[in-house]
């Protein structure tokens, strides 16, 4: 009896330290990377009212903050300037906890679907380009780390994901998000200091498996049930609304990060009308007011071409989709979109995750390198459908954001043209320059023998349909439709 009395005493001895001891969620740890030179919010658990003190090898106060009467405790601390020395952090509420090997740096979400969640080392049947040469080269990206997000649905907002922190070498990268970790690289590099993804991300789903529940019942007509969000979507359980943001995205919430990479796309392919491109500003709008960062970067990933509708490479849903994600870059504030219609290759047409992956992290990293880091004279932006004019049988195609260059100089592949009965054909189409004009005698034009007074032009307005328009920074021309057919 006395052992038992003994064994109970100290089971209770050990509860009480476990409870004593704060606890950290899982995404502060080793190995994290703070975002550089800013307050950033550490968090976590305590005993209720419990004072925690919170210390930094780099600050000389202490910072401390009071449990709340659930246990819950957050702090602000100001981070120092990103380099690769190794520092800690120690948490103390009457026994203390310390993270180490921590470093600061820039700081990154990477958001989406399949194409985001694709690894370095590929899926089954879904290779990476050149990954062999990619695993030998990482040994030079050191100041690469990542913490991938399980994906997990949830009907309440979690606050917590098991999880942790992953350097860079040739043993881990395989395991990075392959967009994420080519973005990671460039920027790491170029900048010369470190840098972080928060992978949190899931294949196959819809914009709206990301919204919240009143976004979902103010905007949508998605159920926010959890019992009717699965009954709706019994087979596939990736496009099931709002469980999936409350399982995989809402744990990094209070992380303070430097914005939002975001390719997603395919699984709302048929979306009506502008459905897309207002849901996207809506889900863009939340996350900025989640975060409570105020309005940062966004930059996102056009959909790359595939063969919608059934194997119909010529039937346009996928196109009307980009025509959305165009839309919603114009309407949503410091947001940017990648073109990637040329990356993929011919025989990708049933691959919808296509094979290289290092140019569209590195597109990425171009756009916030120009817009966030002050390299100005980086050429990120695709050139982009402007006006045209039709003389005769020809029309004047003009561009922007083409750094005064629309290449090749002939045999543009990639243009129809129709005439007044709506039935487009192939078109050929030259750069144009008449000597002695100004920017305006710039153009594309554009003719086929079978329409002779041609109104509307579509350049890689397809499912699948690879062009060869490039501008000066050698960049993809966005697919585009003079019409609204």
């Amino acid at each position: 009896m006395k052992r038992l009395l003994l064994i109970l005493a100290v089971q209770v001895t050990l509860a009480v330290n476990i409870q004593a001891k704060v606890r950290l969620p899982h995404i502060i740890g080793d190995n994290m990377v703070l975002q550089q030179q800013t307050d950033v919010r550490l968090w976590g658990w305590a005993k209720p009212e419990r004072t925690v003190k919170v210390i930094t090898s780099w600050g000389t106060e202490t910072v401390t903050t009071k449990a709340d009467k659930e246990g819950k405790w957050l702090v602000k601390v100001k981070t120092p300037k990103a380099s690769y020395e190794s520092l800690s952090i120690s948490f103390d509420d009457g026994e203390p906890v310390t993270i180490n090997n921590v470093v600061a740096g820039e700081v990154w979400v990477c958001a989406g679907q399949s194409n985001m969640e694709m690894p370095v080392k590929g899926f089954g049947m879904c290779p990476v380009e050149n990954y062999n040469y990619h695993v030998v080269d990482a040994i030079n990206s050191k100041g690469v780390r990542s913490v991938k997000i399980p994906s997990v649905m949830s009907a309440t907002p979690q606050d917590d994901a098991e999880c942790e922190w992953r350097q860079c070498s040739p043993k881990t990268v395989g395991e990075f998000s392959a967009t994420g970790y080519f973005f990671a690289r460039m920027l790491s590099r170029t900048l010369d200091i470190p840098v972080g993804i928060i992978e949190a991300n899931k294949g196959g789903t819809r914009v709206e498996s990301w919204l919240t529940k009143d976004n979902l019942e103010k905007y949508t007509n998605d159920p926010t049930d959890s019992v009717e969000i699965c009954k709706k979507w019994a087979e596939l359980d990736y496009y099931r609304s709002l469980l999936w943001g409350n399982g995989t995205f809402n744990p990094i919430l209070n992380y303070t990060v430097k914005g939002i990479l975001y390719y997603q796309g395919c699984s709302n392919v048929g979306d009506p009308g502008d459905q897309y491109s207002q849901r996207m500003k809506i889900l863009v709008d939340q996350w900025r007011s989640q975060f409570a960062l105020g309005e940062i970067p966004f930059y996102f990933v056009q959909i790359a071409p595939w063969a919608y509708d059934d194997g119909d490479v010529n039937a346009i849903s996928g196109a009307l989709l980009r025509e959305q994600q165009w839309k919603a870059a114009q309407i949503i504030p410091n947001s940017s979109l990648v073109c990637i219609n040329d990356l993929v290759y011919p025989y990708e047409y049933s691959q919808i995750h296509p094979t290289q992956k290092q140019q569209v992290g590195e597109r990425l990293a171009f756009t916030a390198l120009n817009r966030d880091y002050g390299y100005e004279t980086i050429q990120y932006k695709s050139s982009s459908y402007k006006d045209m004019t039709i003389k005769n049988d020809t029309v004047f195609i003009h561009t922007q954001d083409n750094y005064w260059c629309d290449a090749p100089f002939e045999q543009m592949e990639g243009f129809e043209v129709a005439g007044e009965d709506r039935v487009f054909y192939p078109a050929k189409a030259s750069h144009f320059w008449q000597p002695g004009g100004g920017y305006w005698d710039e153009a594309i034009i554009v003719t086929s023998p079978e329409v002779k007074m041609p109104v509307a032009v579509r350049y890689c307005f397809k499912n699948f349909q690879i062009g060869n328009v490039h501008n000066g920074g050698n960049l993809p021309l966005f697919p585009f439709r003079t019409d609204h057919w």
